[in-house]
């Protein structure tokens, strides 16, 4: 009898789908209330953690300086900032609520055994909002996993969660996949944290049409919406549109699947960016990185191939954090065109006609700093200078999804509701409940934020539950 199949003959107090930093957190606050908790990953150990692997920051209330933070960031400015990139898709109750737990976060998060340093260099201009973690999203899935087998936490890896058992609105049992053995898990109470359905891409193409073939995946492989398919079709309720996404503009050489952060382009605010015609189509200077990055990867998703390309010069190839990849490099626009496979006519008439709409001003790179263009439409709002300088420098952009917004409806609990009402013994945090709260755009740092305060309100739910 191998491991698995020993811990399928136990009973649990609280067996948890996922195995990211959402899971973690509920995992730990249950072990630490007394209850007996079994994680099951879908995922091999060495990829263990879902999206939170790839993430760096967490977004983080807080009066005064707080560790790495500095200053003020309070409930209301960081309210204004998800209602400016959500456009007021926001379940206020939920996300207020999360917003002032944020602040008792942090502390938290150091006791068991995350590390933090201060904030990155260059555009993203965080120190004030969001605190980073020494050696990323890695490093912090890493301590959590000790903490939690320190805790007596037992974990399964390449645990696919294939049913969950219901009688009624009661959670009876788990049923998984471990490796090609499929398993029985009796468990008193269920955590759901195992994400959205990026990674299914027929289910993408169903959701966004035959475009969403175009898109890369940036986030794991491994969030299949497996879970969240069972669930919806025993008529849990659900949040969100399938069409929402946390999707920004990555570099269109990146893999399909898990390329992570280190493909994102943050060259956009500096920059004209055009459609595979030379033509422009939106606002590359309308807001501060941290708050609008996200909405390119719907903006190129809308474009013709999905695909668009970011022209920048000597000027401004020091002024973002650099992409993974090199950038298509050339001494003249002609020649970038060509390297590009963009009509070079098209082009070089959209950066002359830029060019002629940008005035004179002080431009600042780290702020809004009103450097707009004039009669051009769409217009720069700011940061908006003559691409000039040669030599000339292009990224190519594709959308690249990090997760779904479809999800689980919760309460304040963390509790998810069954067609009659919320269940008796079943949670959910994380990705797989954040559309309530994301209805559309993101906010830099604010999906681990989500994560943290409802994957720790689910284990200490969970566990008063079972007591």
């Amino acid at each position: 009898m191998n491991d698995a199949q020993a811990l399928a003959k136990e009973s649990w107090d609280i067996v948890i789908a996922g195995g990211g930093n959402a899971a973690l957190c509920a995992a730990i606050e249950a072990a630490e209330a007394g209850a007996k908790v079994l994680i099951l990953e879908g995922a091999p150990k060495a990829y263990r953690g879902g999206n939170s692997r790839h993430t760096r920051n967490f977004r983080c209330m807080h009066h005064g300086a707080l560790g790495p933070l500095v200053e003020s960031y309070d409930e209301q400015e960081f309210w204004a900032d998800l209602l400016r990139v959500t456009k007021g898709e926001t379940d206020e109750d939920l996300a207020r609520h999360t917003i002032r737990t944020s602040a008792e976060c942090l502390p938290w998060m150091q006791a068991h055994g995350v590390r933090f340093q201060p904030s990155l260099a260059g555009t993203l201009s965080l120190d004030r909002t969001n605190a980073f973690f020494l050696g990323g999203g890695k490093a912090l899935v890493n301590a959590y996993y000790l903490t939690a087998e320190d805790l007596g936490v037992r974990v399964l890896y390449d645990a696919q969660v294939t049913h969950v058992a219901m009688e009624g609105r009661r959670a009876t049992h788990v049923e998984a996949t471990i490796g090609d053995t499929p398993l029985r898990f009796a468990t008193r109470a269920v955590i759901l944290a195992s994400g959205g359905f990026q990674s299914d891409i027929d289910w993408l193409a169903r959701a966004w049409g035959p475009s969403a073939r175009n898109f890369l995946i940036r986030g794991t492989p491994y969030n299949r919406g497996v879970v969240l398919k069972d669930m919806l079709d025993q008529g849990a309720q659900s949040v969100g549109d399938p069409t929402q996404c946390h999707a920004v503009a990555i570099d269109g050489r990146a893999p399909k699947f898990d390329g992570g952060i280190a493909t994102r382009l943050d060259c956009v605010p500096f920059s004209v960016v055009v459609n595979r015609d030379g033509e422009r189509f939106y606002d590359e200077g309308e807001d501060t990185w941290p708050k609008r990055y996200a909405i390119w990867g719907r903006l190129v998703a809308a474009q013709p191939d999905q695909v668009g390309f970011s022209i920048i010069d000597s000027r401004s190839i020091d002024l973002f954090m650099p992409s993974v990849y090199p950038p298509i490099t050339a001494d003249t626009l002609e020649e970038l065109a060509e390297r590009m496979e963009l009509p070079a006519d098209r082009l070089i008439a959209t950066i002359e006609a830029f060019n002629a709409a940008c005035r004179p001003g002080e431009f600042h790179p780290q702020d809004l700093d009103g450097l707009a263009t004039e009669g051009l439409e769409p217009p720069k709002t700011n940061w908006a200078r003559p691409i000039t300088e040669p030599p000339f420098y292009g990224y190519i952009l594709r959308p690249g999804v990090t997760f779904t917004y479809l999800g689980l409806k919760v309460d304040r609990t963390a509790r998810a509701a069954g067609p009659d009402g919320p269940y008796d013994n079943i949670w959910s945090a994380g990705e797989m409940m954040a559309g309530s709260i994301l209805g559309q755009g993101y906010l830099a740092g604010f999906g681990m934020t989500i994560g943290t305060v409802f994957g720790r309100i689910a284990g200490q739910e969970a566990a008063a539950h079972v007591a």
